[in-house]
């Protein structure tokens, strides 16, 4: 047993009354604790129920986000003075809305645009589809790469995949306690924020509570991170919805703007896809990047649209999104497909 862990436990799990919140530093060296399982089993899944019930606090999120800094994976920056499209979704998937932004990553790639994702499998306790099934049922295998090799892809193809089995067995460790206390802990929320990426980039995190996303937002502050958007999408994802009013968060420097954008001023309906198995989503991918017209395709478009906007490539949505509607009808997003799966 760790007694120094067990004082991290005391203070976090002392009750209503008399529980405190861990110092940044704190938070750090707890984390880092149970990453490496210097923390016994009981500890870690105490802390993790008891860190759920008083909520984390931004400076105790900046600690965690430390923590992953020093002991995760690491992607060096790339050979361009182009920022890096981080996108942050919830590592236990999706259970209700078809995930559109595979699609999205491949049409920003072709743009141009290095895109870095990151996940593991099936998630406790949602356990909902996760990326790196539907990128396997598209004929791309991710979870065996090396992370030289997502370095490469990053380089050459824009857009990498780090898959958290393989490139950050630590964090993956945590994993099986999700399970067993029955909810999402704290590193749920760090997953959203994490970016293994070393150089410029511009980190973009989904949320479902407004809470979470004040976190989000103190903690970057707290870590210089100034170069970020918010999200409350598709089940806490980054796809933006059709069905409701996105609401938005955009970070430049010491400027935050709040967006809210409708779906129905850029002449799409209010009907979001429904999930499907893996093998369906990559049917729907395929079709969708045939330009075959449908639901999901709109989906698409309205998500290609925004994040080409949000990335600078265009002053107005209306005009990316015909952007991506070109890329997508020259058949140049499905050829980016066939060279990442060659």
């Amino acid at each position: 047993m760790s007694k120094e862990f067990r004082e991290f436990l005391r203070k976090v799990g002392s009750g209503t009354h008399t529980s405190k919140s861990l110092t940044r530093q704190e938070a750090e060296a707890a984390t880092i604790m149970m990453l490496q399982g210097i923390a016994t089993p009981a500890q870690i899944g105490a802390f993790m129920i008891a860190h759920r019930i008083k909520r984390p606090t931004s400076e105790e999120l900046a600690g965690m986000l430390d923590a992953y800094k020093l002991m995760g994976a690491k992607l060096e920056p790339i050979a361009s003075h182009k920022q890096v499209l981080v996108l942050g979704s919830p590592y236990d998937g999706r259970s209700k809305t078809a995930p559109v932004i595979p699609v999205t990553a491949l049409v920003l790639a072709t743009a141009g645009i290095p895109i870095l994702m990151h996940g593991g499998d099936r998630m406790p306790t949602k356990e909902g589809l996760p990326f790196i099934e539907i990128w396997q049922a598209l004929g791309l295998n991710w979870q065996n790469q090396t992370i030289e090799q997502v370095q490469s892809n990053l380089e050459t193809q824009n857009l990498g995949f780090v898959y958290l089995p393989k490139h950050f067995p630590l964090a993956q460790g945590l994993v099986p306690y999700r399970d067993q206390i029955g909810k999402r802990p704290p590193f749920a929320t760090l997953e959203l924020m994490w970016s293994p990426y070393q150089g410029k980039q511009f980190i973009v995190s989904g949320f479902v509570h407004p809470p979470t996303e004040t976190n989000i937002r103190e903690a970057f502050a707290q870590h210089g991170i100034t170069e970020f958007a918010t999200v409350k999408g598709w089940e806490g994802s980054v796809d933006l919805p059709r069905s409701r009013t996105a609401i938005i968060g955009i970070n430049h420097g010491d400027h935050f703007e709040r967006l809210t954008l409708s779906a129905r001023n850029y002449g799409f309906s209010s009907e979001d896809p429904a999930i499907a198995d893996a093998s369906e989503m990559a049917t729907k991918i395929l079709s969708a990047l045939q330009a075959e017209p449908s639901e999901y395709l709109n989906s698409v478009l309205w998500n290609c649209g925004f994040y080409l906007w949000l990335y600078g490539l265009h002053d107005e949505i209306n005009d990316a999104i015909a952007h991506a509607k070109e890329i997508i009808n020259s058949g140049r997003a499905l050829e980016k497909l066939k060279d990442l799966r060659a």
